[in-house]
């Protein structure tokens, strides 16, 4: 695992560097190489904000990026949280890989529909959709950890939407009205 720890606003002492990089070693044993860990090391400086030790880290895997963002008044307590967060999500991650069929097979259906009965929606959800560009989308898909996003399109004005695709690539649907 290739560890980058950076310091914005703040110099990053030798102390918290050894501190992160030992915190953050423990989840490589979980992670297959190659793994490239960056650590942002922040320190807010309006002084409204109590919480301003800020931690940051983007795991860049084989398949999906892993981002996480912590903030507390101690910069070691938010490496703490920061780690626990990312290690969560590291282990929602590999149980995903293992419950994917591998390439070649076909999964065995959870359910079967049938053919007399109506599709039934259990869900609905509204939500603010907010101008912005097809990469800063993929960005917000991979911080809400969902496998699509719904987003305006900035240039177009049209509803797209940004889905994860299983080779670790995304896709983007833009509607034609016919």
């Amino acid at each position: 695992m290739q560890l980058e720890v950076k310091g914005k606003n703040v110099e990053v002492s030798d102390s918290i560097r050894s501190y992160a990089e030992s915190k953050l070693r423990k989840l490589e044993r979980q992670l297959s190489p190659p793994t490239v860990v960056e650590l942002e090391l922040t320190v807010e400086r309006n002084p409204s904000i109590s919480q301003n030790q800020v931690a940051e880290a983007t795991i860049w895997t084989k398949g999906p990026v892993l981002r996480a963002r912590e903030a507390s008044s101690d910069m070691k307590a938010s490496i703490d949280q920061l780690t626990e967060k990312l290690a969560r999500q590291v282990k929602r991650y590999r149980e995903k890989r293992r419950q994917e069929p591998r390439r070649g097979e076909q999964p065995e259906p959870v359910f079967e529909i049938s053919e007399d009965v109506e599709p039934l929606i259990v869900k609905s959800k509204q939500f603010p959709v907010k101008p912005m560009s097809a990469d800063e989308a993929v960005l917000q898909l991979e911080l809400v950890g969902h496998d699509f996003f719904v987003f305006q399109n900035a240039e177009s004005g049209d509803v797209n939407v940004v889905y994860r695709r299983r080779d670790a690539t995304y896709g983007l649907i833009e509607p034609q009205i016919t």
